[in-house]
């Protein structure tokens, strides 16, 4: 689908919001080169391409592309099986082919078969991860380092330890800066007043009143001031020329070496997984709920791992904390993501030395209201709700994204949720005819009897083939069972989705408890194919 948002119509609110994903952005990138034991620098490059290159070639509107924790426990096994960060370069290069043949095999559309309730989970999951281990940083307590996500950290402890730790280590200037630095988020984002001003988002607020604090602090030799280690530490450049002392350059003599083809395969295998889950939830989260396509994406990530293996950057995948930071403060289309990477190139080789007075305590205000948005406690009541084929599945891949990492809490929550379905759709099937149809036609579509999340896909697929200016007719008279993932679509593709195109969408024959309200009589009606 063409995104017509790519305009500079919004370039107010995707200012501000590439400007708070730069925010959340920069400690992250350094945090995640320092876990993965590559060179501090080589985390803002990626930071950087991923945010100019992937972000103008993405598929997607609002996802944001960066350095990825799920990637560190990879990067730093990698590194040291190979013996050096040139070597691994040649094999983030290698990976970034990988997926770009992936790319043009139509890879992506393994993402259609990732049930909402899951992806939900993961969400939260993460929402949670956030929480949890910024909390120590609220308090001052900087063992861990920032972009860190995995429940075993490299310390040697875990989220909950590291919890538990920083109560002995508060510091009362950190604890300070973060509840005044909340209380400013949480001012800016409930009066109205304040969201009028849109080059200027409560995060800035929030981290130039940071910075002002602590100079307040030191300038009068208060015990509450922060030292060095409480702060962004970004490499300081003296001059522009020595920027090239700061790149990395791959070993190609390592082309022959198993191990590195061996690491490049690991590394698009996860990167792609990773980026596909993010880009589903992406989808998930924008308020204008459009499709992105997958393959695209997977082009795009494969041209960024690329270009930042040439020059010594980390691999990227397209990451939910970021995205989300992105979705939260209004990005309406991918600009604001490629105006974060502009702000990370201009930040670095111009005010490095002010970037490094902001205050890890304030980052850390930012990331727990993201945390807290991601697992709001009305989202574990909704899937409650909706009884326990839709809640187990969620809360299962909640707790193991929490107490394992990603992509093991996804592939547990999709043994469940593939459990569920096998049990109860063990004889269900779905038809589809085909019709031909054009621009202003009526198109009418029947579901089957039983309509399960593995359909989705197709339903999907046929409804972002519709013609614009046209009229839709859904009949749901013979569905004994509809999967909440389908309502969902439909439900967001008849407020939503359809307008935005278009498309008038009627539906006819919902049972109550589809809680999707008709708006026709019964009558015939006839499913058609999706298009080639």
């Amino acid at each position: 689908m063409e995104n017509k948002f790519f305009t500079t119509q919004y370039i107010k609110s995707d200012f501000a919001s590439g400007l708070v994903v730069f925010l959340v952005a920069l400690p992250l990138c350094l945090g995640i080169a320092l876990a993965s034991g590559a060179p501090l620098f080589s985390g803002v490059i990626a930071g950087i391409i991923g945010g100019i290159v992937v972000g103008f070639l993405s598929g997607s509107n609002v996802s944001v592309t960066g350095p990825a924790a799920g990637l560190t426990a990879i990067v730093l096994s990698a590194i040291t099986t190979l013996g050096n960060f040139q070597l691994f370069l040649t094999a983030v290069i290698l990976a970034g082919i990988f997926q770009l043949i992936l790319g043009f095999l139509k890879a992506g559309s393994i993402s259609n078969y990732f049930p909402n309730n899951v992806i939900e989970g993961m969400l939260a999951g993460i929402g949670v991860i956030i929480f949890l281990k910024q909390i120590p940083h609220a308090f001052g307590y900087d063992k861990d380092t920032e972009g860190d996500l995995a429940f075993e950290e490299k310390s040697g402890g875990n989220t909950f330890s590291t919890l538990m730790e920083s109560i002995d280590y508060i510091s009362l200037g950190a604890t300070f800066i973060t509840i005044i630095s909340l209380l400013i988020l949480i001012v800016w984002d409930k009066f109205p007043v304040f969201k009028k001003i849109k080059l200027l988002p409560g995060a800035l607020v929030a981290v130039i009143a940071g910075i002002v604090m602590n100079e307040i602090f030191k300038a009068t030799g208060s015990s509450l001031a922060l030292d060095t280690t409480h702060l962004v530490n970004l490499p300081v450049l003296n001059s522009l020329t020595e920027i090239g002392s700061l790149l990395t350059f791959p070993d190609f003599s390592g082309i022959t070496n198993k191990s590195v083809w061996t690491v490049a395969g690991t590394l698009a295998i996860v990167a792609s997984i990773e980026t596909l889950l993010c880009i589903e939830a992406g989808d998930r989260m924008d308020v204008y709920k459009r499709y992105s396509s997958t393959n695209t994406e997977l082009k795009a990530q494969g041209v960024g791992n690329i270009l930042s293996g040439l020059i010594g950057g980390l691999p990227m995948t397209s990451v939910v904390v970021r995205t989300t930071a992105n979705i939260n403060s209004g990005a309406k289309s991918k600009l604001s993501a490629i105006l974060h990477g502009i702000f990370l190139l201009v930040s670095v080789l111009s005010i490095p030395s002010l970037l490094n007075k902001i205050p890890l305590a304030t980052l850390a205000a930012i990331l727990l209201l993201i945390g807290y948005k991601l697992a709001n406690p009305d989202k574990v009541k909704r899937f409650w709700d909706q009884g326990k084929f839709q809640f187990l599945p969620f809360i299962a891949t909640l707790l193991a994204v929490v107490l394992t990492d990603l992509l093991k809490g996804v592939a547990i929550g999709m043994a469940i949720s593939i459990l569920f379905i096998l049990i109860g759709n063990l004889k269900r099937a779905y038809y589809f005819r085909k019709e031909t149809y054009h621009t202003g036609d009526i198109i009418h579509i029947d579901l089957a009897q039983e309509v399960s999340f593995l359909n989705k896909a197709a339903i999907k697929l046929t409804l972002g083939h519709l013609p614009g200016n046209s009229t839709v007719v859904i009949n749901a008279a013979q569905s004994e069972y509809i999967a909440h993932d389908v309502l969902d679509l439909i439900r967001e593709f008849k407020e939503v989705g359809g307008p935005e195109r278009g498309i008038k969408v009627e539906l006819v024959g919902f049972k109550q408890k589809y809680k999707l309200e008709n708006t026709l009589e019964e009558n015939r009606h006839t499913w058609i194919e999706p298009s080639k």
